[in-house]
């Protein structure tokens, strides 16, 4: 008598002939249930070529998020070709520790300005997050940002301080993407040459910071479902995937892609791992893209409450830092060590607080100028690579043991 078939129960996959549909089931079960999502680490980025939002160089600065897309898929080949453990040697956390710090005190003067808009609405989208992140339950702790945008927006709105005319004059359904908005609009007689290798230099080094974000959230996703995602499909794979996202939309004016942590924790609470759930909210966010209304919402949000909610990201990213040198446990008797983390937190911080808030070279006829993250992170790398008492190990012996 036949065997009946067997049913996995997290994938919900029929198992018929594991010899015929063995290369089916391994391309759903190997995909992990990560969610991609705007990266705020490029914001800082986005801020020094267009310190104002100047429409016409927010392109440029796109141009900028393309190029540092490509450093995913050399990443990717790197891991491919020499392994993870050989190449992270390159990024240990003494390195990527403090770029995530500079990152966050960077970018705390811009929620400070948009705080000063109006104080009040900026301090309850604080106290909503907090609230929700100490004594939330379940959802309600899991999507703390968005609750604290969503309660102080509304608080605004009450108190008159929203400007719904764009939203009224908005269409229902519309196409996601201006064309002036784009890389493609750069290349034409108006073209800076200039300030696009500007825009490229400052922002590539923004990369390493969302590149190690990605293997932390990869891991912590693995340990979850309990799988070696590390392994299978492997970080060459799952990096390309973040790459290549990043690329595409920036090229048409959208913001660089990360994974986000909090997926994580949807993950732990809801127990749901089945891939097809992380591309049925893909579908969803890619019909809401069609919805100029929706986008108007969006941008009627007042600045008080992006000040808020930025006071407590801003600060979390830079606690990200600090918790990824703890949990690695750096140690600072080192002199090597302080040099390095000393280098990349002064020469960040100090030449964006600089008068000149960036450094300016003439290469060739051509003017460069160098964010203080573009030039604290290519020192710190560079610092790493050449001192001696380089002992970091990515250690992959905990996901190893889930492997199947």
């Amino acid at each position: 008598m036949p065997d009946r078939p067997s049913i996995r129960k997290d994938f919900h996959v029929p198992i018929l002939d594991a010899r015929r549909h063995r290369c089916h089931l391994r391309c759903i079960v190997a995909r992990p249930p990560a969610f991609l999502g705007s990266s705020f680490a490029f914001i800082a980025g986005y801020a020094a070529i267009a310190p104002n939002g100047e429409a016409e160089l927010l392109p440029y600065a796109c141009l900028g998020v393309a190029c540092a897309g490509l450093l995913y898929p050399v990443l990717a080949a790197l891991f491919r070709a020499f392994g993870a453990k050989r190449v992270m040697r390159f990024f240990p956390p003494v390195v990527t520790g403090p770029i995530v710090i500079s990152i966050g005190l960077i970018l705390a003067s811009s929620a400070i300005a948009n705080c000063q808009t109006n104080w009040f609405v900026a301090a309850i989208a604080v106290a909503v997050i907090i609230i929700c992140n100490i004594w939330g339950r379940g959802m309600v702790k899991i999507v703390p940002i968005l609750l604290g945008v969503v309660v102080s927006y509304a608080v605004a709105a009450v108190l008159g301080k929203v400007d719904f005319s764009g939203v009224a004059a908005a269409p229902w359904v519309g196409l996601p993407v201006v064309w002036d908005n784009t890389v493609f609009a750069l290349f034409g007689p108006q073209f800076d040459s200039s300030l696009a290798t500007t825009a490229i230099i400052t922002i590539m080094p923004l990369a390493f910071a969302t590149m190690i974000e990605h293997i932390g959230d990869i891991s912590a996703i693995g340990s979850t479902c309990e799988r070696n995602y590390i392994a299978d499909p492997g970080l060459h794979r799952t990096l390309l995937g973040d790459g290549l996202a990043t690329i595409l939309a920036s090229l048409f004016g959208a913001p660089a892609n990360t994974t986000y942590g909090e997926n994580t924790g949807v993950l732990a609470l809801t127990r749901v791992f089945d891939p097809r759930v992380i591309r049925i909210a893909a579908c969803c966010a890619i019909v809401l893209s069609f919805c100029p209304k929706f986008a108007a919402v969006i941008a009627a949000m007042p600045a008080c409450v992006i000040g808020g909610v930025s006071l407590v990201l801003y600060g979390m990213i830079s606690a990200v830092g600090v918790r990824n040198l703890i949990e690695n446990q750096v140690d600072f008797q080192n002199n090597r060590n302080v040099l390095v983390a000393a280098l990349v937190l002064v020469l960040s911080l100090g030449i964006a607080y600089s008068i000149a808030g960036a450094i300016v070279l003439e290469l060739g006829g051509v003017t460069i100028s160098l964010s203080g993250l573009a030039v604290g992170s290519l020192v710190g790398i560079v610092l790493n690579a050449i001192l001696p008492g380089n002992d970091f190990e990515f250690d992959t012996s905990e996901l190893e043991e889930t492997a199947e």
